[in-house]
Parts: structure tokens; sequence; C-alpha cells
């Protein structure tokens, strides 16, 4: 029984959660007895259905440092529109320090053309078909955060067509039917 005042957790439904370690980092701090050891790790999760989070978690251990990055990625998930549950809306680009990426939209069997921490970022999302390139830093965390700038931008024909007052087939319309001069620019 719960104390009053207190909110029990409830067990989600939605559990199923794809864990993704991108990196675990040792760092030794020097003192008079000799080095001593802490591990930094950096962990993508998502549902694999549209939303994803990452974390990270700093410990004596690796373990310990993985489910305190583990924990709060779940906390910070967002939920991502997709385009017919495979790929993104529309191209985005996102940056976070020196880490700049871009993320384009891909035809079906593309598959996920991505480097290491933003291919997991993709899986654990649940993207089949995405194409992706990162620009400047190589920084795990800061592709990561860069990654998660530009999903952040991503917004479907729906919400569009809400915030201009204008119905969705008029705006998914112009994208089916440009002029195939501007499709090969």
């Amino acid at each position: 029984m719960a104390r009053p005042g207190v909110s029990e957790r409830k067990p989600r439904e939605d559990a199923e959660v794809i864990e993704k370690l991108v990196s675990v980092n040792r760092v030794a701090k020097v003192v008079k007895g000799g080095k001593k050891f802490k591990f930094a790790a950096l962990v993508v999760v998502g549902n694999g259905k549209g939303k994803v989070g990452h974390g990270s978690g700093k410990a004596r251990e690796v373990p310990d440092a993985i489910r305190k990055a583990t924990d709060q990625a779940k906390r910070a998930m967002i939920r991502v529109p997709l385009r017919e549950g495979r790929t993104l809306h529309h191209d985005a680009k996102g940056h976070f320090g020196a880490g700049k990426v871009v993320v384009r939209s891909a035809v079906p069997g593309t598959g996920i053309i991505a480097g290491g921490p933003m291919r997991a970022v993709f899986e654990a999302l649940g993207v089949h078909d995405v194409v992706s390139k990162s620009v400047g830093s190589s920084n795990p965390h800061n592709l990561v955060r860069a990654t998660f700038t530009a999903l952040k931008n991503i917004y479907s024909p729906q919400a569009v067509a809400a915030k201009r007052g204008k119905k969705v087939g008029e705006i998914i319309s112009r994208r089916d039917n440009t002029p195939a001069e501007t499709q090969g620019m």
C-alpha cells in the first residue's frame, strides 16, 4: 500500500525498448595512492516505433554507468513522426557544438546509411530507410545530440497543415507533384 501523497509507479505497457550502447569512456584521476578509474557511458534507447531518447551516466563500474545512462535516456524520450513507419517526412539539419549532421529521407530498400552514433539513434527510433552525413566533430556525444536536434525539427504533414490552417492534401500534393526538372537538383 502506498503512503498518502506518494504515487505508485505502474509498469509501463511499452516496456519493449531497444537499448544501444554508443560509447564507454574510461577516465583516470591520479591521486597519491595511484589512479582512480571512472567510466562514462552514452546510451540510446527507443521503442522502434518513433520514440527515442539518449542519456549519459558516470560511475566507478561500467554496468552502473550503463544503467544510469539507460535510466536517463528512458526519461528523456521524444516522439518523431515517421513516414510510412520506415523513414522521415523530410530532410533536416542539426548541430550541437562542433558536430553537424544532415539527415535525409530515402526510398524503400535504401537501408540506414549513417555513421556509428547516428546509426544507433536510427535503429532505436525504428527508421529503416535514411541517408545521413556527419560534418565536423566525430565526438559521439556531439553527434548524438546533433542528430536529436535534427529529429526535433521533423514535422508531419498533419502538424504543418494544422499550423498553416490548410488541408493535408494541399501540403502532400506539393511533395508528390513537383516538376521533374526540380527533382534532379
